[in-house]
């Protein structure tokens, strides 16, 4: 007696779903890291001002940080006090003359009067600070 054998057929997986699965996992993955925004390194509570204008975005500050444990930084990158001065005066003119301070309200009034010494003996006349509005 002769029994009917049947081919079992290799199996075979379909590639165009998987290309197009692959296509969306890296355009999401693009998109989320291309409009991350950068964000501070040291969390800064900036003290409210009741005469605080808003000024344009127009410029990239160089931002010099002070943080409540009264640690400096420029550009946030961790610094002492007295190599502010020469840091500073390695930075490029354009981005010397957009340096801006950013103190956290609980930061010690004498680490903020030596880092605008420093600040002022390294060449920089207009300093702004950022503040926040009034809640």
């Amino acid at each position: 007696m002769k029994f009917a054998v049947r081919k079992r057929r290799a199996p075979s997986i379909i590639i165009v779903s998987l290309v197009d699965i692959l296509t969306i996992l890296l355009i999401f993955f693009v998109v989320s890291t291309t409009f991350k925004k950068d964000q501070p390194e040291v969390q800064i509570n900036l003290p409210e001002s009741q005469t605080a204008t808003s000024a344009p975005a127009e410029t990239e500050h160089a931002v010099v940080a002070v943080n409540e444990n009264d640690e400096v930084s420029l550009d946030g990158r961790a610094l002492p006090v007295e190599e502010l001065q020469s840091a500073v005066q390695d930075l490029p003119g354009s981005r010397k003359s957009t340096l801006a301070l950013q103190a956290d309200r609980k930061a010690s009034f004498g680490t903020i009067i030596k880092v605008m010494d420093a600040l002022k003996l390294a060449g920089v006349k207009n300093l702004p600070a950022f503040t926040q509005g009034e809640k």
